[in-house]
């Protein structure tokens, strides 16, 4: 069986689903190049839990419209991908410390990436949470356990942003912040190297960072990816644009004849 990658996806504003735009661009690409999963795992910034990792335990996930004020085309859309409820409990008992959840199903965060790149809708998905009191340690520990599950078919899709500051995007929006060129390029040369120590802790005065990752739940996510790198896998970059206070910035870990037309 063909190995399948590790990503982190650069997910963003809801209206890249509904415009033409590189980004999605990309990840239509991305889909056509990519070998075909037996499933996916899509570890979501915008599913936050407490005390513990949720995944999604229904055999037909609901599709979740988690934002308010963008036109009515998104809120019509649907991804009616098929869940996996024995994959969801093989994954919780890997990682340990895990429930699934009947009632989630999929938020922006998996259908905002997915979408473009399997359109069908057609490969079984299990969405995970992102547990936001655990240390930056045990989001790499977690992305580790999944890393084995490439061998057998399964891809790892954690969908986030690296540069992500809501609060300082309007002001920003259109102009390309040194604070936020500086963590970008620091977090992607981290990420080339294999320095999981350098994408996991940041000093108190690190500004750039601290700018960044805000409320760490759009940065979290590439722990996963990154912790499920697996030996011999190269490291390829694409959608790497910064608008603002927000990078769209996404990693392939795996084969990079997959990501070799990608910019």
């Amino acid at each position: 069986m063909t190995r399948q990658h590790s990503l982190f996806l650069g997910h963003g504003s809801p209206i890249t689903m509904i415009t033409d735009n590189p980004e999605r661009a990309g990840l239509e690409a991305l889909g056509r190049a990519l070998p075909r999963p037996k499933a996916i795992v899509s570890i979501t910034a915008h599913w936050e839990t407490r005390g513990g990792t949720r995944l999604t335990g229904s055999p037909s996930p609901q599709t979740i419209h988690d934002f308010r004020g963008f036109p009515q085309a998104l809120y019509d859309m649907r991804y009616a991908a098929p869940g996996d409820p024995s994959l969801a409990a093989r994954v919780a008992e890997m990682i340990g410390n895990a429930e699934l959840d009947d009632a989630y199903g999929f938020d922006h965060g998996v259908w905002g990436t997915l979408l473009p790149m399997f359109p069908d809708a057609d490969i079984p998905v299990v969405a995970m949470s992102v547990d936001m009191t655990a240390p930056p340690p045990r989001h790499l520990e977690i992305g580790r356990k999944l890393g084995s599950l490439r061998d057998e078919g399964i891809l790892i899709a954690a969908s986030g942003n690296i540069v992500h500051n809501l609060a300082l995007w309007r002001q920003s929006a259109g102009t390309r912040p040194d604070w936020a060129i500086d963590f970008q390029s620091r977090i992607n040369r981290a990420l080339i190297a294999g320095d999981d120590d350098a994408i996991s802790g940041f000093a108190p005065d690190d500004q750039p960072a601290a700018k960044a990752i805000n409320s760490g739940e759009h940065y979290l996510p590439l722990l996963y990816a990154a912790g499920a790198r697996l030996a011999g896998d190269a490291v390829s970059l694409f959608n790497d644009t910064i608008d603002g206070a927000l990078s769209m910035t996404s990693v392939g870990f795996g084969d990079p004849a997959s990501f070799a037309t990608l910019q």
